[in-house]
C-alpha cells in the first residue's frame, strides 16, 4: 500500500517530522514529531500526545509506528524508515526493534534518554534478533532550536 507517491530525501522527510513537532508544541506537548516512510511513501505521521491523552506511551514515534502498521495491515515494518525529531528513548527504540524497521533517522540526540547511540545502542545490539540502520543529525539544529524554545517558554510561564 502506498501513501504519498513521491520519493524524497532524508531532509524532506525530517522537515515533515518537524511539522508534526510544531503541531505538538501548539497543543502544549513537547515538540517531537515522527513520520514513517515505506517504499518512498509517507504512510503515517504523528506528534507527541502524552499530556493531551494522559498516556505515558504517547510518544510521536510510537504513535506513528502503530498507525503505519495499521495502515499497512502488518506488524513487520521491514521496509520502513522512521523519521523522528529527537533520538528515540529505550521504549521507542524497543518498539522499532519489535516492528523490525529497516532504518531510523533522527534529528537531535537525547543526552537523557537516547537509545540509538547516545546512552544505548539498541539498534545494533548483537544479543537481539534484529538490528537496524540509524542516521543521526538530519536537521539537528532546527529540531534542537524548537525544543530549546519550547522549554525556555515553559520555564518563563512557571512561577
Amino acid at each position: 500500500m502506498r501513501g504519498e507517491d513521491v520519493q524524497h530525501s532524508d531532509e524532506t522527510y525530517m522537515a515533515m517530522a518537524l511539522e508534526q513537532a510544531r503541531v505538538a508544541a501548539e497543543i502544549g506537548e513537547v515538540p517531537i514529531g515522527a513520520v514513517v516512510v515505506c517504499d518512498g511513501a509517507v504512510v503515517a505521521r504523528a506528534c507527541n500526545r502524552r499530556e493531551i491523552d494522559h498516556d505515558p506511551a504517547g510518544h510521536a514515534e510510537l504513535l506513528a509506528i502503530r498507525a503505519a502498521a495499521a495502515k499497512l495491515g502488518r506488524w513487520r515494518l521491514t521496509d520502513c524508515t522512521v523519521y523522528v525529531t529527537l533520538e528515540p528513548c529505550p521504549m521507542c527504540a524497543g518498539l522499532m526493534h519489535q516492528a523490525r524497521i529497516a532504518r531510523c533517522v533522527y534529528a537531535a540526540p537525547d543526552p537523557k534518554a537516547g537509545a540509538l547511540g547516545t546512552l544505548y545502542d539498541l539498534h545494533d545490539d548483537t544479543r537481539l534478533n534484529h538490528r537496524f540502520e540509524v542516521t543521526s543529525g538530519v536537521l539537528e539544529a532546527e529540531s534542537a532550536a524548537l525544543l530549546r524554545g519550547f522549554f525556555a517558554t515553559l520555564r518563563k510561564e512557571r512561577p
